[in-house]
């Protein structure tokens, strides 16, 4: 999927390789660079989670067939629980996108919507 970049090194100061401000860290938060497909591959996103006490991921993505589902599972893997928010998620193909939200998430994951997780935690609060 991301074999065209293989080997591709952005230089740090390159405007491509910026953090967007809308979504800009605050002070004090963790910066992990991905490196695969799934968000653990070649990171320290486990040991990072560990560290802080969380045991639940929630997952978006515009790469639904590669990156939600193969950090999803990597997740299950690691024994974490997992909520997938499927109207977060995009893939070039809307069925794949359909059938790994209806079908394949279901079975190892929590599947909701953006806006009933957010009422939900809202309500939690």
């Amino acid at each position: 999927m991301f074999g065209r970049l293989a080997g591709v090194a952005m230089p740090a100061g390159d405007e491509g390789a910026q953090i967007h401000p809308d979504v800009a860290p605050a002070q004090g938060d963790i910066i992990l660079t991905k490196r695969g497909v799934s968000a653990f591959a070649g990171s320290d996103l486990d040991v990072v989670l560990r560290a802080g006490g969380i045991e639940h991921l929630v997952l978006t993505g515009i790469a639904t067939s590669g990156v939600v589902l193969s950090t999803l599972r990597q997740a299950a893997d690691l024994d974490l629980a997992r909520t997938v928010l499927a109207d977060g998620c995009l893939d070039n193909d809307p069925e794949v996108r359909r059938v790994l939200a209806e079908k394949v998430f279901p079975v190892q994951a929590d599947v909701t919507t953006v806006a009933d997780w957010a009422a939900a935690t809202t309500a939690a609060l």
